[in-house]
């Protein structure tokens, strides 16, 4: 199928985008990488009046992480950006975001769609989407006025909906704290589906016991949904532990049914999951540990040396 006729506008700025998307009315929308909006544009599903192209704005791609002012996300970054980077301070502090990409489509998905677009489009489903409130992250909002940023949580308003104004666009995701041993994982029926459900979480883990810890699922409902993760607190760092919060977690939701899936099929994928993606967190909270505990034996063994 073909979309239904529209007018096309490629901005050079930030300023000359917003400017377009005031002078354009509700009806127009912003293409960045298109892989969202075209196909649903294709089907009719979407029909704006105009697109506004910034997909050749300079200076909105870029990965910046420091310990002082967290993560910094350019929103014409692509995915396969961050998949592929290298920066210790991003490894080290945000290291759930590259070691999710991989569950995004495929490679040319990857390679064009961009953090920004997912964050706009707003797919209940999103990786990107769940990331953001698990971690805190801010929407970094340019209009006609002052720049806004817009927690996570409070921009997510339903199914592809959102905080936006229609004269706004996203610049930046600002991730403000690190998450070490945050840990995503999904199920879809095929390799570069949306994931038919997902699990995000998050755990402070010491001396084998778990101290807290949060946890975000997808597709169980019109946005990403943070379920209570109390029970985790205090409890001992075992599989046991884990499948009790994932029973816990699928009792906190009321997902649809759909032609993948019934409610009680994503009731079983949440609990499966949340259980998963707690262990991952351990095994990386260990890990992390024992890493630590080797490089401080070292640093002994070599000041002994010298002594």
């Amino acid at each position: 199928m073909k979309p239904a006729p529209f007018t096309y506008h490629r901005a050079h700025s930030v300023a000359e985008a917003v400017a377009l998307l005031a002078e354009l009315g509700d009806e127009a929308k912003i293409l960045a990488g298109g892989l969202s909006l075209v196909p649903m544009m294709n089907f009719r599903l979407a029909r704006p009046t105009a697109l506004v192209d910034v997909s050749r704005i300079e200076g909105l791609s870029y990965l910046r992480a420091d310990t002082v002012d967290g993560l910094r996300i350019g929103a014409l970054t692509t995915h396969r950006t961050v998949e592929i980077t290298h920066d210790p301070a991003v490894l080290g502090g945000f290291g759930v975001l590259p070691r999710s990409a991989r569950w995004i489509g495929n490679y040319p998905i990857r390679s064009r769609g961009t953090f920004g677009g997912s964050i706009a489009h707003a797919d209940p489903a999103s990786e990107w989407c769940l990331l953001a409130v698990l971690l805190d992250a801010k929407v970094v909002l340019n209009g006609p006025g002052e720049p806004r940023t817009v927690p996570a949580a409070e921009f997510f308003q339903g199914y592809y909906s959102t905080a936006a104004t229609p004269d706004e666009m996203i610049t930046e995701l600002w991730f403000p704290t690190p998450a070490p041993h945050a840990v995503l994982t999904e199920f879809a029926q095929r390799q570069g589906d949306f994931a038919i459900v997902a699990a995000a979480v998050s755990a402070d883990i010491s001396g084998g016991v778990c101290q807290k810890g949060r946890v975000v699922l997808g597709g169980v409902g019109p946005l990403p949904v943070e379920v209570d993760a109390g029970p985790l607190g205090g409890q001992p760092a075992t599989e046991e532990t884990w499948r009790a919060m994932g029973e816990h977690a699928a009792r906190q939701i009321d997902p649809p049914d759909d032609t993948h899936g019934d409610a009680a099929f994503r009731r079983r994928l949440a609990a499966t999951l949340v259980a998963r993606a707690l262990a991952e967190t351990n095994q990386l909270t260990e890990a992390n540990q024992l890493t630590e505990a080797n490089r401080l034996a070292q640093a002994d063994e070599l000041n002994g040396g010298g002594g």
